[in-house]
């Protein structure tokens, strides 16, 4: 590891994040502020949980309210630290949940921010882990905006979802991590179709031999919402 990965590694240790991407949320609540007291948020492959300590932070005190639900493959203790009693975990395929058992799992059904830090097994063959990253993207769009807002051709047809309804509020927020390649682009252009504004940012926490980039997407019209 390079030295800003050992500062960021040292830091979530001293902080008591359990991992060093706890900063990459951080930078984008400081730049963007998505995440508001009071707010439901959805946090889709939430391993280990760092994500989901920054989040529960950013509702403000347990008076304020607000919900933070973290899906994964794999089964996510919530971290005790700078966690609370509005953290849940669910252990599922997100390419598998139907829309309706995830709205269930929130107060408001639906979300004000929609966070995606899903990422494939990376195998090295670097079209195929971007053509996986995309699927995985398309996969959290769907789920935000509904499958009836997203061009046809995008849609995988292994998503067996027939709830067109999106989880994510109108003016809410949507967070995707990509692989870079070529396919971002089009990606990026759907997105600003849907949200008021859409924007790539690579974290400073972001190692320097990872291809990863995320999509802040703010405000989702509601016009795009189905």
């Amino acid at each position: 590891m390079s030295g800003a990965p050992d500062f960021f590694y040292r830091e979530a240790q001293r902080l008591g994040y359990v991992a060093r991407s706890a900063f990459k949320l951080l930078q984008m609540q400081k730049q963007y502020k998505l995440i508001t007291p009071g707010s439901s948020v959805l946090d889709l492959g939430c391993a280990p949980g760092a994500w989901l300590q920054v989040a529960c932070q950013s509702l403000g005190p347990l008076k304020s309210g607000g919900v933070v639900v973290g899906i994964d493959l794999k089964k996510v203790k919530v971290p005790p630290r700078h966690c609370d009693a509005r953290v849940q975990t669910v252990c599922a395929d997100v390419m598998n949940l139907t829309k309706g058992k995830v709205k269930a799992l929130s107060p408001q059904k639906g979300f004000s921010v929609i966070l995606s830090d899903m990422c494939p097994l990376v195998s090295g063959i670097t079209t195929r882990d971007a053509a996986l990253s995309v699927e995985l993207g398309m996969r959290a769009l769907d789920l935000a905006v509904g499958g009836a807002a997203l061009p046809d051709e995008k849609l995988d047809g292994s998503i067996s979802d027939t709830d067109n309804n999106g989880l994510l509020h109108p003016g809410g927020h949507l967070v995707i991590k990509l692989l870079e390649s070529e396919d971002v682009q089009e990606f990026s252009r759907i997105c600003k179709s849907l949200f008021r504004k859409a924007s790539w940012l690579r974290p400073k926490a972001t190692r320097s031999s990872s291809r990863e980039i995320y999509l802040i997407c703010q405000g989702l019209q509601s016009h795009a919402r189905m």
